[in-house]
């Protein structure tokens, strides 16, 4: 199918089934060369079909990762009456004042947002103006102005954009020295780990030997003692016996 310049694609809705599409390629490539996003709304001509004419949205487009050609194509198949909740990437206009004059860091914190509306409302994308941003200020979910019929959804407290204060030559040589020292201190355990794990290693060696050194004097030393002890028990046992015994024996004869 794709040999032949055709793009696989499935739609689905909550109130119909999954039903497997074939799309033109170069329709669909410049449908999304002209749009800013590829959150599209399309009207969908299914030939030789019960309902040849539908609404669908692009849900997912997956491109081949090197040569970004099209693969395949989600479409989920909307009501004109009905709202839809989509994610809309967020784009910036005019420079921060905090970046113009004091040299600010403007910050992207949210690419997208998620937002409500019918189909026809869905905007491609959510432009903030963030020239009155100086530093330390940022702009929250609850401080954007959707257009009319949309709904930005998500706590109202969560910062989209924001502009952060410069960083110094100081503060990034004190960054780079503390990044060199726990760096230094992870080696350092390291080490230390790898030299206590040897000596763990060799130390049963070590006194494998002291062990066995000192248990062989020790084991000669407890032999010796062994039969000194034995030598001296045999020695007086049989005398003391005969003599005690002859006595009695004499005792009795006399």
């Amino acid at each position: 199918m794709r040999s032949q310049g055709r793009v696989p694609a499935i739609i689905y809705g909550r109130q119909t089934q999954a039903q497997n599409l074939e799309i033109d390629r170069k329709e669909i490539e410049d449908l999304i060369h002209r749009s800013v996003s590829e959150n599209l709304l399309v009207d969908l001509a299914v030939a030789n079909d019960a309902r040849p004419k539908r609404l669908a949205l692009v849900q997912e487009i997956q491109h081949h990762p090197l040569s970004g050609e099209v693969l395949h194509v989600d479409l989920h198949e909307v009501s004109e009456t009905e709202k839809v909740t989509v994610m809309v990437p967020v784009e910036t206009t005019g420079e921060a004042v905090g970046v113009k004059t004091s040299g600010g860091v403007l910050e992207h914190v949210l690419f997208k947002i998620k937002v409500r509306a019918l189909p026809k409302d869905l905007p491609e994308v959510i432009t903030v103006d963030v020239s009155h941003l100086e530093i330390g200020q940022a702009i929250h979910i609850g401080e954007i102005k959707p257009s009319e019929g949309v709904e930005i959804l998500g706590e109202k407290q969560i910062p989209v954009i924001a502009v952060a204060a410069p960083v110094t030559e100081a503060e990034e040589a004190a960054a780079a020295e503390a990044a060199a020292v726990a760096a230094g201190d992870v080696e350092m355990i390291k080490e230390k780990r790898e030299e206590g794990e040897g000596a763990e290693g060799v130390a049963p060696a070590k006194g494998a030997e002291k062990a066995g050194e000192k248990g062989g004097e020790k084991t000669a030393t407890a032999k010796g003692a062994e039969k000194a002890p034995a030598a001296k028990g045999t020695e007086k046992a049989p005398a003391a016996a005969p003599e005690k015994g002859g006595e009695k024996k004499a005792e009795k004869k006399k």
